[in-house]
């Protein structure tokens, strides 16, 4: 039977992890006087947002979208920009005194009676009360096993390096995958300057507007969240038939499983930042799903052969928690955990995890509901006595 972490350990708590679900539990945890040292493999925080694409915003509105304890400024506008959310977790950590300790990545996670000991690069052996991991939903890209992918002669890349149109212009484009990544990937090279967009598709997504009539589809996903399955792809077919167009003729069916049903297996619906325009407008082509690599030849699942002069590989990340804890039995046989939140593992009590779903709600929004949770927990089995709202805020 598994040992409970001590509520008398001096040891702070851990958090893999400076995204920003990281330094949202770091910084819930220091509101209730819990020591918490976030480690965070790269030179910065936020990391994963300087690296993406120069036109990303977030998908939810800035009111939704703020951390415990700091409101977005509202000069950053409803859809913030990805330059603006680094700045904002960057504020974020300066205002709430974060112990964040950067260019350390932990290799792996073992319990030691009721403590925990992460190893960690350059030899570190550091003992925690308790560990939250938070490394994050895209983590490391995924490029499908395609046959003839090493002897490809084409230019491959995946979506992870992708920055801005301006490599691509006067060229041949292909981007594979249609998810909110590919489909914006797509839209911002019709508009930026490439001779010709191509976009593979092998599961037609539920494309959904970001707004409609001034409401914003995240107001939706919240208010949806706990209904029956059954129900919410009820109501998402029957909105699909007014607020969304019908691209039939251009190749893109509507979906044949429901919004909720489809959620549930991982896969969240496409906000519509431009996609649907450039397919009308026919600045973007849909296609089949790759099916082959054949020297300077991409080979279609319908047969049909393409010579692209670029391929952008928009095809999703792992987690990879495998090396981290795979050894513990706490993830499913899909390398997520199996447990979310406040709640732990059943062997693992003192580990949580952050930011593995993919939530219609927002994920920054369940982010910061998942960071309180968290350190109410970790709090409550330290010993230390909840405060209230109003004390907080004073």
């Amino acid at each position: 039977m598994a040992t409970t972490p001590s509520p008398s350990s001096a040891h702070p708590v851990y958090v893999i992890g400076g995204g920003p679900g990281g330094l949202a539990v770091a910084a819930s945890l220091r509101e209730r006087g819990v020591r918490a040292v976030v480690l965070e493999k790269s030179d910065a925080v936020g990391a994963s947002w300087r690296t993406h694409y120069d036109r990303l915003r977030l998908h939810t509105t800035r009111r939704l979208s703020a951390l415990p304890g700091l409101r977005i400024p509202r000069s950053f506008g409803r859809w913030v920009a990805r330059a603006d959310v680094v700045r904002y977790l960057e504020k974020y950590a300066e205002k709430h005194e974060l112990e964040v300790v950067t260019g350390v990545e932990v290799l792996r996670v073992d319990r030691a009676g009721g403590d925990w000991i992460l190893h960690a690069t350059g030899g570190r052996r550091l003992t925690a009360s308790a560990v939250v991991v938070a490394t994050g939903h895209n983590h490391t890209p995924i490029l499908p096993e395609w046959p003839g992918l090493t002897a490809y002669e084409g230019e491959l890349s995946h979506a992870r390096t992708y920055r801005n149109p301006e490599p691509y212009a006067g060229k041949d484009v292909l981007v594979v995958g249609i998810g909110n990544t590919g489909a914006e990937i797509a839209a911002d090279l019709a508009g930026g300057g490439a001779k010709r967009v191509r976009l593979a598709v092998r599961t037609v997504p539920h494309l959904v507007r970001r707004t409609t009539a001034g409401w914003p589809a995240q107001r939706s996903g919240i208010l949806v969240r706990r209904l029956p399955v059954a129900l919410v792809d009820l109501l998402g077919g029957l909105v699909a038939r007014f607020a969304s167009p019908d691209l039939r003729a251009y190749g893109l069916p509507r979906p044949d499983t429901g919004l909720a049903t489809r959620q549930r297996e991982g896969a969240i619906p496409v906000q519509d930042v431009g996609l649907i325009a450039a397919v009308r407008a026919g600045q973007v082509e849909i296609v089949a799903a790759v099916e082959d690599l054949d020297g300077p030849d991409v080979v279609l699942a319908d047969g049909t052969r393409i010579t692209p002069e670029a391929v952008i590989a928009a095809t999703g990340y792992r987690r990879a928690l495998e090396p981290l804890l795979g050894h513990l039995d706490v993830l499913d046989d899909r390398g997520r955990p199996l447990a979310h939140g406040a709640r732990c593992p059943r062997e693992a009590p003192g580990l949580y995890f952050t930011g593995f779903t993919n939530p219609i709600s927002g994920m920054f929004r369940e982010l910061g509901i998942d960071a309180e949770k968290i350190a109410r927990r970790i709090a409550r089995r330290a010993g230390r006595p909840e405060r209230s709202r109003r004390s907080r805020a004073a």
